[in-house]
Order: structure tokens, then sequence, then C-alpha cells
């Protein structure tokens, strides 16, 4: 080995190690935000409180994130590695059966509930925010709520042969009701049921129940919307009534 190949691997050695470093730093403090702000607000927690907890000089705020701001921001992004707008691929998706859409659509919204306490400071951070609103808020409703909501509308609609009305968006709030009430009452069930999310196991399984309820919501609808086309056609003389409807796609039986 010559002179002047020895220093190299060390070298390298010493940059990964700082990008690891500067990585975890920047997590420490991404976490130790997440948590003062689920606890305290955004206006009543200070850079420097956070940047004490990471254990880290205040002025890697500012490298890290660029201010109080966006740590703030970073906070709703980033802990829980999801992102709204995966769901949409699911309205490009005219072919799949509704069963599956719902699955997906389901699946990937309760997903976050396998990051324990992580998952737990998101979502006061969430309620929280809707309580004390800042900026953020716009693109919170933008993002994580309008977002995804529009894309069940639009697999809803696809399936149900209809434009979106005030009844396929009922439905679709009723639908992400189901996934929304878990993250909402986790601290409950822990204390009432805590077997039934107690490992990413139990949280798949809840998941298939949810299709399984979401799917009975969707045949509901169909039935209804075809009993009331049926009422009109009886209600207007020489019109013949309508044909019997076909639910959305067979139901699986139970396992």
């Amino acid at each position: 080995m010559s002179t002047t190949d020895s220093p190299r691997a060390p070298a390298g050695r010493g940059l990964r190690a700082s990008r690891s470093d500067g990585a975890e730093a920047r997590q420490r403090l991404l976490l130790c935000a997440l948590s003062l702000f689920a606890q305290k607000g955004f206006a009543k927690t200070s850079t420097r409180e956070i940047a004490q907890a990471a254990g880290a000089n205040i002025a890697a705020i500012s490298y890290y994130f660029g201010d109080k701001a966006g740590l703030y921001a970073a906070c709703f992004n980033e802990p829980l590695c999801g992102d709204a707008n995966d769901l949409a691929a699911l309205q490009d998706a005219t072919d799949l059966p509704a069963r599956e859409a719902l699955r997906l659509f389901l699946l990937a919204y309760v997903q976050p509930l396998k990051q324990g306490e992580i998952m737990r400071q998101c979502t006061r951070l969430h309620l929280r925010e809707m309580l004390e609103p800042t900026s953020q808020w716009a693109k919170e409703v933008e993002r994580d709520i309008k977002g995804p909501h529009g894309v069940l509308v639009n697999v809803l609609s696809r399936h149900l042969g209809v434009a979106p009305d005030d009844d396929v968006h009922r439905l679709a709030f009723a639908i992400t009701g189901l996934a929304l009430q878990l993250f909402v009452t986790h601290d409950f069930i822990d204390v009432i049921r805590p077997s039934l999310v107690h490992d990413a196991a139990a949280i798949d399984r809840w998941a298939d129940r949810l299709v399984r309820y979401a799917h009975a919501l969707l045949d509901d609808e169909v039935q209804r919307r075809a009993a009331s086309a049926q009422a009109a056609a009886f209600a207007s003389p020489g019109t013949p009534p309508a044909a019997s409807p076909k639910p959305s796609r067979r139901r699986a039986s139970s396992p």
C-alpha cells in the first residue's frame, strides 16, 4: 500500500461518521421538538428549550430546519414517514376492484399506528393544531385531510357509477372515520382492550376488519341507491322498475 493511499480509508470513515452524526442530531432535534410541540403548542415552545432537550446547540435548528417554523412543519411531515400523496395512485387505478381499493386506502391510513409513541405524539400535535391553529393548519387541511378525502370520494364514485354527490362524500367521511377513531381513541383502547393494538399483527388484523366494515357500508349505499331509483320509477307512470342491484363486489367469506 502506498503512503498516499493510507490516509484515505480513515478519511472516508470520518466522512460517513460525520454524516451519520449529523442525521442523528437532526433526528434528535425533530423528535424532541415533536414531543414539546405536542405538549405545549408552537407559541409556548422555545427553540432554546428544544435544543436543550436534544442536547444540541440552538444554532443547529437553523442549520437543519431553517427556523422554528420550519422545524414545526417538519414535525408534521417527517416522523411517521408517510405521505398522503401516496394514495393518489388509487385515483388512476380504474380497474381496481372496490374491495382492493378500500384495502389499500385503509392499510395506508392505519400504518402509522405501528410506530407507537411517535404516533401518539403526532396525533396530539394534530389535535393541538386544530385547537390552536397556526399557519400550518391550512397546509394540513389541504394535504392530510382534503387530499385523502378526495381520493376516497373518487374511488367510491367510480364504483358506484355516479358523480360525487353529498351521499358519496357522506360515505367517504364514514369510512375514513372507521380508521380515524383508532388514532383519536388509542389511549382508551389501551385501557379497555390493549390486545387490539399491542403489536403490528394486531393492527393488521384490525385493518382487515376495517376493510370488511367499509365494504359493508359501500354495499349498503349500492342497495340504498337502487331502492331509491326503483321507488322513483314506480312513482313515474309508464316507467319500468329498476333492475335489482348487484353488490359492488361479492363479500369474501369470513375467516
